[in-house]
């Protein structure tokens, strides 16, 4: 596998422009995120750079753009709350140390291959937890879209929701309306031309140093300690402490896997647009690379960002050029134009951090999930009130818990129709002129089992049902013929039904066990159970024996070519 991403010289000019307009998004967002996460803006611009720019050298995904997302920074917020409190001294240099683990989870997943497993997640689970995400972000710039600090989580903004808008600053109220209004009514059309978030950046800068002459009169990113500093950011040595580190670890997993989730997904998107196929398992490793180093340097977690992605391809970007192209324009505003950021109002910022929120809300499923599913549509409720009010990784561990059964209790419904006991000519499969006047001769003494598709493990219990059904039997087949899959709970309900026969002093036959499933009733000593001759291939042939043995026709039975094993037994 190449170590960096492929660079095709071919595209240079397209590349440039992607990436110049990509780094344009990117300065506002980054702005926002950074204040939002309270790790501070500059922590927003240093993770643009350095997550964007190492994971665009080392991923697999040329055209992929990697920065601080929205899930990104909810989670990011949470870690620094609750890491500064539990030690006021050293919280942020722990939060930082928790995103290189994160990072290194992410490599962890990369080189073991499981990228292409990341994204096998049921779409209700991804719908309700990332509407759950847009509503926490949302939630979260109440407070500053007022002209409020912040005031702590989830439930402590709703609860304090009344006190806020009594006691709201209507200067940055008005600042923070007027942003969410240019977001979503400046014409698309316009937006081709320069980004919406840039335009309400600079205009509501702007009008708020024309209208409040005094700069103190309202919050800003300068007279709020988020200055940016000028010059190379510096590094941030990892830190934890032995109180702290299974909180560390288990969040550095969940800000790791969200971010492969939200990078995969993105890729993916990528992917549609070029006609391309990315390495997933090298974007993984390329990701935790540049979290690793954005944490390294005080920067905030990233991932891919589907926003950047979209309009670097559709500006022209084709190759990682586009990528850290973007990081170095980014890095020189961070070098020479610092002090530019320093005006800009906090409401301004909280209201861009607020329309994203709004946008990663699923809103063209939340209006389908009834008519659909509505037990698709309780699992995506669920996981948001869980994502909201509890916890992201119970959210997901409980949607796709909750999920999972539900499918598996769907499939094995439908394979469990696939479970027949016949005792006599049954219509719902099909068997020949010869093996249903068999089937007639045994009048009701031979117990035909027949199985077929996948045997997973919820199909066990038809198979114990059925075979209780019919009692009176003295010869059982299990026809096997059609089986391509024997899972380990189904060959137990196997090997029960051939023990409780054989209690009864039934013959057994086993037709049709080859290859995968001949191994797997060998590794469990199942056809220990009967004798060599009666694993069969021919369902023709077992009815003939078991005819034979149940009239008592023993000479019959012993003098039949199959009995003395000229039916191949092998694989074929």
């Amino acid at each position: 596998m190449q170590l960096t991403n492929r660079i095709n010289l071919s595209n240079v000019r397209g590349d440039l422009f992607g990436g110049v307009t990509a780094a344009v998004i990117a300065l506002p967002m980054a702005l926002a995120f950074g204040v939002a996460s309270g790790a501070g803006a500059q922590a927003g611009l240093y993770g643009a750079v350095l997550v964007g720019f190492f994971a665009s050298l080392f991923g697999g995904t040329p055209t992929l753009i990697s920065e601080p997302t929205g899930p990104m920074t909810v989670i990011m917020t949470a870690i620094v709350a609750s890491l500064t409190a539990a030690n006021p001294e050293n919280g942020m240099a722990m939060a930082f140390t928790v995103v290189m683990m994160g990072g290194l989870f992410q490599i962890l997943l990369g080189s073991l291959g499981l990228g292409k497993y990341i994204t096998l997640m049921p779409y209700t689970v991804v719908s309700g937890f990332m509407s759950g995400i847009g509503l926490i972000l949302i939630v979260l710039q109440i407070a500053p879209f007022l002209g409020h600090g912040s005031v702590g989580g989830v439930l402590a903004t709703l609860q304090k929701v009344p006190e806020l808008i009594s006691t709201m600053n209507p200067a940055e109220a008005t600042l923070g309306v007027m942003t969410v209004a240019i977001l979503w009514l400046m014409p698309s059309k316009w937006g081709r031309l320069v980004p919406p978030q840039l335009v309400a950046l600079i205009l509501g800068t702007v009008l708020s140093l024309f209208f409040f002459g005094d700069i103190d009169a309202i919050r800003r990113i300068g007279n709020q300690g988020e200055g940016i500093p000028t010059g190379l950011p510096s590094m941030q040595m990892p830190f934890f402490t032995l109180a702290q580190i299974r909180t560390m670890l288990v969040d550095a997993m969940i800000l790791g896997m969200l971010g492969a989730i939200d990078a995969l997904l993105t890729s993916t998107i990528a992917d549609s647009l070029t006609r391309t196929h990315h390495n997933s398992n090298k974007e993984l490793i390329g990701q935790g690379i540049g979290n690793i180093m954005s944490g390294l340097f005080g920067g905030l977690p990233g991932a891919g960002a589907t926003m950047g992605t979209v309009v670097n391809i559709q500006t022209g970007g084709r190759t990682a050029l586009s990528g850290l192209t973007r990081a170095i324009v980014l890095m020189v505003v961070i070098l020479g134009a610092a002090d530019l950021t320093e005006t800009i109002p906090m409401a301004v910022l909280a209201g861009i951090a607020l329309k994203v929120g709004i946008d990663i809300i699923d809103w063209s499923f939340l209006k389908r999930a009834h008519h659909v599913s509505w037990k698709g549509a309780l699992i995506m409720y669920g996981v948001i009130a869980l994502t909201v009010l509890v916890d992201l990784m119970v959210a997901v561990g409980v949607g796709v818990f909750v999920a999972n059964v539900l499918t598996i209790q769907r499939l094995s419904d439908l394979q469990a129709k696939d479970v027949k006991a016949i005792t006599d000519a049954d219509d719902e499969i099909l068997l020949e002129d010869e093996e249903k006047a068999l089937l007639q001769e045994a009048d009701g003494r031979v117990l035909l089992f027949h199985l077929s598709g996948p045997m997973i493990f919820g199909v066990s219990k038809a198979i114990s049902r059925e075979q209780a059904v019919v009692d009176n039997y003295d010869v059982l087949i299990l026809d096997l013929s059609d089986v391509p899959l024997l899972g380990v709970t189904s060959s137990l309900a196997i090997e029960n039904a051939i023990q409780e026969a054989r209690e009864k002093g039934c013959q057994v036959f086993i037709v049709g066990a080859t290859g995968k499933i001949k191994k797997r009733l060998e590794k469990f000593g199942i056809l220990d159970l009967i004798p060599p001759q009666n694993l069969l291939m021919d369902r023709r042939v077992a009815l003939r024996e078991a005819v034979a043995f149940v009239k008592g026709d023993a000479k019959e039975q012993n003098s039949h070519p199959n009995a003395l094993n000229l039916t191949p037994l092998e694989e074929s």
